[in-house]
């Protein structure tokens, strides 16, 4: 897509591009794999796995303990998870009039399921605006960096991958959107976005970076 074309489709990431919460799950893993003996602080899990599935996190950690997790872990994780969200959850700032006037198709494609999905959305009244274009992990065979859940999304909405824009807060999302042939626009406005961290998404390939939500209809040429 060039530039200076207004692109047909707009693919959201969901956790830290629609909702805050990556924050959020940056402490709580942090917080509970402390305990279990794998030392670390919001901002090492939000440099090593904003992005990425809860499967690759907790794969990563168990090759670094030399052993497995309790059973128990990603079960206790998610309720932990669940009782922040309910206090805590909230839209990024602008998204929902960024919603109401963007005037394009959209959609959302996230690595994470289509249960945490339709939840963290609900929560926070972003559902409709989505409703029945949501793209989880578990519909593919590869989760991001592989650009199968893009692809999916292009393909459902019928829009050629080059007429997408993704927006997406992560250097394992802005190469997924690379390798689907889709121009990326990095979103670092997010709780868990650290200095320097637009310079991340760069160079990972977008095309340019913002920070305040209601920035997009201005770059979308809206």
């Amino acid at each position: 897509m060039d530039s200076a074309c207004q692109p047909e489709l707009v693919i959201f990431d969901c956790d830290g591009v629609l909702i805050d919460s990556e924050a959020i799950q940056c402490r709580i893993d942090a917080q509970e794999l402390t305990k279990l003996g794998f030392p670390a602080s919001p901002h090492d899990f939000a440099r090593a796995f904003v992005g990425r599935t809860t499967r690759d996190m907790i794969e990563h950690v168990e090759r670094s303990l030399g052993r497995a997790l309790p059973d128990r872990f990603e079960a206790d994780r998610d309720h932990l998870l669940e009782q922040a969200y309910r206090t805590e959850l909230r839209a990024i700032e602008g998204v929902v009039e960024v919603l109401e006037v963007v005037g394009i198709p959209t959609c959302v494609a996230s690595n994470a399921a289509m249960g945490h999905l339709r939840y963290v959305l609900e929560s926070t009244r972003l559902l409709p605006h989505f409703e029945g274009r949501l793209f989880g992990v578990d519909l593919v065979p590869r989760p991001k960096p592989a650009p199968d859940l893009f692809l999916l999304a292009a393909r459902t909405m019928n829009v050629a991958p080059a007429r997408c824009l993704v927006i997406e807060d992560s250097e394992t999302g802005v190469r997924a959107a690379v390798a689907a042939g889709m121009p990326v626009f990095g979103f670092h406005g997010g709780g868990h976005c650290y200095p320097g961290y637009e310079a991340r998404l760069m160079d990972a390939g977008a095309m340019r970076v913002f920070s305040d939500m209601r920035e997009l209809p201005a770059l979308l040429r809206l």
